[in-house]
């Protein structure tokens, strides 16, 4: 058995952990050669790849990011360094060539939704889902995402600190795109008084009621911010756009569009720091590195059973797995129903909206995180 791996999409913590737990296990289980392509599917489209050895993959479980490199425009289907072509058909050719019987894809939305169509071109892959946006459909957790909820906390943490100090409004600009899972997560457990998400558009002037009314009692307010929030009835704030890319809208700076409205409105100083890359980067924490790890003893089990064209997914606590067309496509959002959300605003935090209300019945046990 000759196995591919990649890791393709941004970087993210626990990569290599899922690396190190997919090789390991098929080496062991399968007498398996494993090879790792080299920046995504960059290198399976230009073919750069190298042998990945029991050895190799020892001691990398606590290392952030991704021994094998990462791109996040390589897309065989739209090739940037071939004028936007197609070049599917080469990458399905290189895959004969080397001999392979399967590629473990590790990945986000987009790397998902390449890896189902490169099965459509007889390339056999097995997906695992990697994400600090936890957006991902058909999987509860994505791995990646403690990690950078605890970031987002430890930031929140420190912002209330020079908050209380100076009574001023502390805006925490997160990363999540159009899902608001990292800002939802880390505003609950920061003690956030608001929590903005992509989707509950939000009311500038009830957010500044609520500044208004703790700076007469607690003197300062703490604001999480998801970077694809917006004003009801406005638009989306960008940061830059790339032509070429697979999502050519990069999202940021929503965090200082809020603060320049509140300024206007309330007579506290607001500050804004936008966290950024910080959330992708370092060692994952121990929830991450046990849930990447066996996320790819999973992936390695599918492959040695031949269950390709699926992703390993965690649904209800329970490891299991999904058809990679189910996921191929797909966001999952923050459901404002959610437990999470009516937890949010039982316990006082706004989520700039005034109407909305809390309502939690008493069969409601399962905490779904």
């Amino acid at each position: 058995m000759r196995i591919g791996i990649l890791t393709g999409g941004g970087d993210c913590p626990g990569l290599n952990a899922v690396i190190r737990a997919v090789a390991k296990s098929l080496i062991l289980d399968a007498d398996a050669e494993v090879i790792g392509f080299e920046e995504g599917f960059l290198g399976m489209i230009e073919k750069k790849y190298r042998e990945l050895t029991y050895r190799d993959v020892s001691g990398i479980l606590t290392t952030g990011g991704t021994i094998l490199g990462t791109h996040n425009r390589a897309n065989p289907f739209s090739y940037y360094g071939a004028d936007g072509a197609d070049v599917s058909d080469q990458v399905a050719e290189n895959y004969r060539e080397l001999g392979l019987d399967g590629v473990v894809v590790i990945g986000g939305d987009g790397t998902m939704t390449i890896a189902h169509r490169l099965g459509e071109k007889g390339i056999r892959t097995v997906g695992v889902p990697k994400t600090i946006d936890n957006d991902l459909m058909h999987t509860d957790r994505t791995f990646g995402f403690d990690t950078a909820v605890s970031i987002a906390t430890d930031a929140l943490d420190r912002l209330q600190t020079t908050g209380q100090s100076h009574s001023r409004v502390m805006i925490l600009e997160t990363m999540g795109r159009y899902a608001g899972w990292i800002a939802l997560h880390s505003g609950i457990a920061g003690g956030a008084d608001v929590i903005l998400l992509p989707e509950i558009p939000f009311d500038v002037e009830e957010v500044a009621r609520v500044c208004r009314q703790r700076s007469r009692k607690q003197r300062f307010t703490i604001i999480v911010i998801g970077e694809g929030a917006k004003p009801i009835g406005g638009d989306l704030v960008v940061r830059e756009r790339v032509e070429d890319a697979d999502d050519p809208v990069r999202l940021g700076g929503v965090g200082h569009y809020l603060a320049a409205e509140l300024q206007d409105r309330i007579e506290s100083e607001v500050r804004t720091t936008v966290l950024g890359h910080i959330q992708r980067g370092g060692s994952p924490t121990a929830f991450d590195r046990i849930l990447a790890t066996n996320f790819g003893i999973f992936a390695a089990d599918l492959v040695r059973k031949g269950r390709f064209g699926r992703m390993v997914a965690l649904k209800d606590g329970t490891m299991s797995s999904i058809e990679l067309e189910k996921v191929a496509d797909q966001t999952r959002f923050v459901e404002v129903d959610s437990l999470m959300v009516r937890a949010a605003l039982a316990v006082g935090t706004s989520l700039g909206d005034q109407g909305l209300t809390v309502e939690i019945e008493e069969s409601e046990v399962n905490l779904t995180l």
